[in-house]
């Protein structure tokens, strides 16, 4: 009777321990599975002006097979213009160990990405030249932690200044409004200096990086009068757009600005490269480099395709005649 007790005590154990095994592998196997990656995504925008291009970015990244939650996780931080924020959003997400960071917005998110980590990835957006700014070492062999694309629309502002000038014939002076802060702007103001005496206008020249000085630069507009103005581009300017664009109609000003939502939001004239396909390659090279591909492999893309759009319901609002060779050029005229 004894030898029989302890023999039903050591199955019973037995099938105790069997069962504390088998309840421990499933947490053991969840343990042995790669953490899900996370991309941190700073901006120098603000969630708000941004709502499309995120949407093209998680697109870019659902091209190669990752969707935001289920395999991938994204920590966004915004600086809403504000660039002096840049960099310390840059370092928090450095310390979090995000697996891929993206420097979008502009110049200033770019470089404040790229100085704040030389070993984790990096993939920017910007509209200047990251050879010159010291981002990468050529376009075709970035070569070292950082790569993206490049919308180039700061070089685009006499292009602007142009058809602006086909828009507004005449001698009156314009005026341009400039963001000191952010890194192109001297060459924005070097390159409009010397486009506008090659069309025969005056240029007053505004700068503004806060909400005071940009309606001190409005002021200045008005007390000049000049007769038309061009909204540079600038990051600070996307996040301030509706209020930019109801100012000019207001005191019906024409206007020319950098991308297509500005004339969408009942801007009058833009003209510049597609955002929402820039961020759709930023999105795409994020997923590449989770797939294992280097930074140092990846050429940095350039636009291919350049949007002039024409709102006409605001150029009859401002009474303007358009240039029916303006309006053969255009890509989309807004009716």
């Amino acid at each position: 009777m004894i030898l029989g007790f302890r023999a039903v005590m050591r199955r019973r154990k037995f099938i105790v321990l069997l069962g504390g095994a088998a309840a421990a592998w499933p947490l053991a196997a969840r343990a042995e599975q790669p953490a899900m990656p996370v991309i941190g995504f700073m901006s120098a925008r603000s969630p708000e002006d941004s709502a499309e291009l995120l949407k093209a970015f998680l697109q870019g990244l659902g091209e190669d097979g990752f969707v935001e939650g289920r395999n991938v996780a994204v920590e966004y931080r915004w600086a809403r213009g504000d660039y002096s924020q840049l960099p310390a959003l840059a370092a928090e997400l450095v310390r979090q160990r995000v697996t891929v960071l993206v420097g979008a917005g502009g110049d200033a998110s770019a470089r404040a990405a790229v100085a704040a980590t030389t070993t984790i990835p990096v993939v920017f957006n910007m509209g200047g030249d990251p050879v010159k700014g010291g981002l990468v070492q050529s376009f075709n062999q970035p070569g070292g932690n950082a790569t993206g694309g490049v919308i180039l629309t700061d070089a685009l502002e006499p292009k602007r200044l142009g058809l602006l000038n086909e828009l507004v014939p005449g001698d009156g002076p314009f005026g341009a409004i400039l963001n000191p802060k952010f890194p192109p702007a001297a060459s924005q103001m070097h390159d409009l200096e010397q486009a506008a005496p090659k069309i025969g206008r005056k240029l007053l020249i505004l700068q503004a990086s806060n909400d005071a000085e940009l309606d001190a630069a409005f002021a200045a507009l008005l007390r000049e009068q000049v007769v038309a103005v061009l909204v540079a581009s600038d990051p600070y300017f996307d996040t301030r757009h509706k209020r930019i664009i109801a100012f000019a109609a207001q005191h019906r000003l024409p206007a020319i600005y950098q991308f297509r939502q500005y004339a969408l939001d009942g801007g009058l004239i833009s003209y510049g490269p597609s955002l929402t396909e820039a961020y759709r390659q930023v999105g795409v090279y994020a997923a590449r480099i989770l797939k294992g591909a280097k930074p140092a492999d990846l050429p940095v893309m350039q636009p291919t395709k350049f949007d002039f759009i024409i709102n006409m319901k605001t150029a009859k609002a401002l009474g303007l005649n358009v240039p029916p060779t303006l309006l053969a050029r255009a890509d989309e005229v807004i009716e």
